[in-house]
């Protein structure tokens, strides 16, 4: 898709529509699928038009998103370090990437017990350097997967690669906890969001599922400060800590994935579809590579 063919909406250009106790606003639109959204460092909230294999950044505030990055290797996802490095899932190319600040690439994962990982989808890092990332297999990547199962996976800060889950369900969306000791992980077939303990190595144990019967797939999920879950399925649902449903966001669109973003963390940034859209919670979210 040409940028120039790209239809644009902003801020003012666009009425907010109020949607119970929280303001839904439609920021960018024009695209063909949009994923990934994550805050960056710099402020802008970077996201991925996912069938053009293009990465693009949006400074709030300003009137076009701008692109970052063409990858061939497909973007799916990306997170940062708490050193300000960039990961980033490439599902054609079966691998995690991490570009330095000085731009220099590494491959980081790319193979698991001498196979191929699946199409690695989304990815979250812990303060302390640990990365997390789901590797499902959607559509035609189930005819090249290799592992035999679907996993959740870890790279530790030394970069060794182990397998946190191997499941028989896709994994999909990725989050962490304010203080990083529990890892949720949403089952898009299954329909559930999953838990781990996390210990002070970052190793996963006791896997069990905290949120059942969500409606339609569960993609991307996020946390706030009290422990609640953001959830991007057939809408963007938010669950107490226990797992009770405590809010659902209707937008135009169905969601894929969602961020925390802006410079007090109280926006949630939903790719969905065409758009992407910011709501207006009024509670502060998790970033979690951020201290």
């Amino acid at each position: 898709m040409k940028t120039a063919a790209v239809l644009l909406a902003f801020g003012a250009a666009l009425a907010a529509q109020q949607a119970g106790e929280v303001v839904v606003e439609r920021v960018v639109t024009g695209f063909r699928f949009l994923n990934g959204p994550t805050w960056a460092p710099d402020d802008t909230l970077l996201f991925s038009d996912t069938p053009t294999d293009r990465q693009l950044r949006f400074t709030p505030g300003k009137s076009a998103p701008s692109e970052v990055a063409s990858r061939a290797g497909g973007v799916s996802a990306t997170t940062f370090d708490a050193k300000g490095n960039m990961y980033v899932a490439e599902p054609r190319a079966r691998r995690i990437t991490r570009t330095d600040r000085k731009g220099k690439i590494d491959t980081v994962a790319e193979r698991f017990e001498g196979k191929n990982l699946n199409a690695p989808n989304d990815l979250v890092a812990r303060r302390d350097g640990n990365i997390y990332f789901t590797d499902p297999a959607f559509g035609e990547q189930q005819d090249a997967a290799e592992l035999g199962f679907l996993g959740v996976f870890r790279i530790d800060p030394k970069g060794v690669l182990t397998a946190v889950a191997r499941w028989k369900t896709r994994p999909n969306g990725i989050a962490l906890s304010e203080n990083g000791r529990a890892l949720f992980v949403t089952d898009a077939d299954a329909q559930t969001i999953h838990a781990f303990d996390l210990d002070k190595d970052g190793g996963a144990s006791n896997d069990h599922v905290v949120v059942s019967k969500i409606e339609g797939p569960p993609g991307g999920i996020r946390t706030d400060v009290a422990g609640n879950l953001y959830v991007a399925a057939r809408h963007v649902f938010v669950y107490s800590p226990k797992g009770e449903l405590l809010r659902t966001v209707r937008l135009n669109e169905q969601p894929s994935n969602l961020t925390w973003g802006d410079v007090n963390l109280e926006s949630l940034y939903v790719t969905a579809r065409t758009s992407v859209y910011r709501v207006e919670f009024g509670v502060k979210g998790v970033v979690s590579y951020l201290p």
